[in-house]
């Protein structure tokens, strides 16, 4: 096992598996000590990053039959709770909307859930959820977070010695209430019980948590037009065609989901509308029928004879992942999702996502292959190739081969190094009206694929093609913001006698990752000149801009200016253009060989030196205003002792200011750790200082980050 991320325990030759149901008693307990109605025990993948659904409570496993097999980076309860190592709290669905949305549109119910890890203090094993009706608090009590987070340190520890023993888990049915009882007087009780029942005006049935009919009276049979004989022991949308619709079998689900009182309206053909009302317990549902003549006006079509309803489980998991790949950014996050949530949930074992560019395959990314050369070497591959990849590309027409004798039949080419999945399905990505791609879902054994298996990964793979096209043209983008911003800053600095220097860049996280920070270092006779900047903005304009005044900064040097007059003129220089953006710079001349510097600040925050001996000072400058405010502005120099061994550090605010923390903590913060640090290598020096801004998720502002180090004399 793996320290923090490990699975549960694996067979070992020759063991016995662990002898008790431990996951199902565990689950069990833990639901009844705390009142939930339904729940889950998760284990980790012993060889992947995934959490795989091993036992489940008081509800059917369709219910979660997008959440059986996810990635641990997945943003659900379970996942957050193994990697955050805590306690996850959901108190309803107005939160489970603004936290976990892609669950909360597929199970938009009252109800609230509870998440922990299953870990030790060193090893993860993977996570329980339990829930409870709508109608519980907002806030989880003290008694129940005590008890669930008792009960899955517990398991944690059995989990733990069955592995040092090497005992396997043994697998473990899944855990649902009273069975089905297929018998009317058996289902209630006494004979006197059912005939008062076969005496009411209505129809009264009892489903089971499967939906099945367990008990149908006479009245009940008649509403419904369907014989008792074959209610019974039937989902009821199985054995009336008429209700096999989502939106019937969803009404079921929610008031199991929420333990309260649901109902609608259904048209039993040609002309009948019938009133459903169905009320839940922890055991099924009892469902009342009557006549609703109220309704007899609407229009709402009804399913014909013998059309089949796609089941709800799979617009679940359409549902899921749609949301799932509205949070796809670049090409490697549309792959990565496919890899970990659509992949397992049709049962592929592998994964290839096809592009195309000038006319040649790219593979824009592959999972699950043992041999990445397999699918690497049709990367630059002509269209005109035969390759069923290509093939479908071109013609936008899906491919389905279910055995390896079938595809190299037809492509003998794939003889050649042949990978080693036996069945695959080649989808074409179609995205506003053209091909974009081609997404493969290979397969270790023979697959058959049935007509509707077909129809629903053909739909999949429309969700995918817009996902993908969505982040071909934002990696485009990127590439160009990129691009842009190689061009305008140095590419190298130069070699200095008597100073070593090392920069880094790092665009903000948010917007096109372009920005208007700046820096470079001009060498001069006899001496060098430093300039860092920002110019106000994140988006090519303020870049554009920036590259005028890095321009016109070498210029104004090599004419000879002094520091002043190179911000002076800069500041007229910025006025001049009419920009509305605002700059704020640092400058300074370097003369190593008189161990001094020069410096002009124009609204720009206060280097930092740090002395030979470790000490490290702000250097409060005297200064002017952001530059392009004010053509009169004066900006005064100061000269600050550069004696060998000194360091100057020369940074933009990125670097430093972040919401909810003062600029004065965090100048302080970077001053302790240029204390610590300041005898690194510049280089590394430079990796570290830059590395707890690069680590934030939004970083709202670009960095910029120059180091001058004089060096000793000859």
């Amino acid at each position: 096992m793996s320290e923090g991320q490990s699975s549960a325990p694996t067979p070992a030759g020759g063991r016995a598996p662990v002898g008790r149901p431990l996951l199902s008693l565990t689950l069990a307990s833990m639901m009844d000590e705390v009142h939930a109605h339904s729940g889950a025990v998760y284990l980790l993948s012993p060889d992947q990053p995934v959490l795989e659904m091993a036992v489940m409570a008081g509800l059917p496993r369709a219910f979660a039959a997008p959440w059986e097999r996810v990635g641990l980076s997945a943003p659900i309860p379970v996942s957050d709770a193994v990697r955050e190592r805590r306690l996850v709290w959901v108190g309803g669905e107005e939160e489970m909307a603004r936290h976990y949305p892609r669950i909360a549109m597929v199970l938009p119910y009252p109800f609230s859930l509870a998440a922990l890890p299953v870990a030790t203090g060193t090893t993860a094993y993977g996570a329980v959820f339990v829930t409870w009706p709508g109608t519980h608090p907002p806030e989880l009590s003290d008694r129940e977070r005590d008890h669930l987070t008792a009960a899955c340190d517990r398991l944690a520890v059995r989990l733990e010695r069955a592995a040092e023993q090497s005992l396997p888990l043994a697998p473990e049915p899944d855990l649902l209430a009273a069975p089905l009882v297929g018998g009317m007087a058996g289902t209630l009780g006494t004979v006197e019980a059912a005939r008062m029942v076969s005496r009411l005006p209505y129809g009264l049935c009892s489903l089971d948590l499967h939906g099945r009919v367990g008990f149908a009276n006479a009245a009940a049979a008649e509403l419904l037009g369907v014989p008792g004989n074959r209610l019974l022991g039937a989902q009821m949308w199985a054995s009336v065609p008429w209700l096999n619709d989502p939106v019937y079998e969803d009404r079921y689900r929610a008031a199991l989901f929420s333990q309260h009182v649901t109902s609608f309206v259904a048209l039993r053909p040609p002309d009948a509308w019938l009133s459903f009302r169905l009320y839940p317990s922890t055991t099924g549902l009892s469902v009342r029928i009557s006549r609703a003549r109220a309704v007899a006006e609407m229009n709402r079509a009804a399913p014909r004879p013998g059309q089949e309803r796609p089941r709800l489980v799979t617009i679940t998991q359409v549902l899921s992942l749609a949301g799932a790949l509205t949070e796809a950014v670049g090409v490697q996050d549309v792959v990565q999702l496919v890899a970990d949530e659509i992949a397992p949930a049709v049962g592929s074992q592998g994964l290839v996502v096809l592009g195309s560019r000038a006319g040649r395959l790219r593979v824009l990314g592959h999972q699950g292959y043992a041999d990445a050369g397999v699918v690497e070497r049709f990367d630059g591959m002509p269209l005109s190739e035969p390759t069923p990849g290509s093939q479908v590309l071109r013609s936008g027409v899906p491919a389905f081969f279910e055995s390896r004798k079938e595809v190299e039949r037809l492509y003998p080419a794939l003889l050649v190094n042949p990978s080693e999945f036996a069945a695959w399905a080649y989808l074409p990505l179609i995205a506003s009206g053209r091909p974009v791609g081609t997404c493969v879902l290979s397969y270790a054994a023979p697959h058959h694929f049935a007509t509707e298996e077909r129809a629903v990964l053909t739909n999949l793979a429309g969700l995918i093609a817009q996902a993908l096209e969505r982040a071909l043209l934002y990696d485009a983008k990127h590439r160009l913001a990129h691009g842009l911003q190689e061009a305008l800053l140095p590419h190298t600095l130069p070699s200095l006698a008597g100073i070593e220097a090392a920069a880094r860049y790092l665009p903000a996280t948010q917007g096109m990752e372009i920005g208007g920070d700046f820096y470079d270092l001009v060498p001069t006779q006899g001496m060098a000149a430093a300039v860092i900047g920002d110019v106000q903005g994140h988006n090519v304009t303020a870049a554009g801009l920036m590259g005028q005044v890095r321009t016109a900064v070498r210029a104004y040097t090599a004419v000879g200016q002094t520091p002043e007059e190179v911000m002076r003129s800069t500041n007229r220089l910025l006025l001049d253009l009419g920009s509305d953006l605002f700059a704020s710079c640092l400058y300074m001349r370097l003369d190593p060989a008189h161990g001094r510097a020069v410096m002009s600040r124009a609204g720009h925050p206060p280097p930092l030196l740090r002395r030979p001996d470790g000490r490290v000072r702000v250097l409060d400058l005297a200064g002017g205003p952001l530059l392009g405010i004010d053509g009169s502005a004066v900006y005064p120099s100061t000269e600050v002792d550069l004696s060998p061994g000194s360091l100057l550090v020369l940074y933009t605010d990125g670097l430093v200011e972040s919401p909810g923390t003062d600029f004065e903590d965090a100048v302080a913060d970077l001053c302790r750790r240029l204390t610590d640090l300041g005898d690194l290598p510049l280089d590394d020096l430079a990796d570290a200082l830059v590395r707890h801004g690069a680590d934030a998720e939004n970083r709202l502002d670009d960095i910029a980050l120059l180091l001058l180090r004089a060096l000793p004399n000859g």
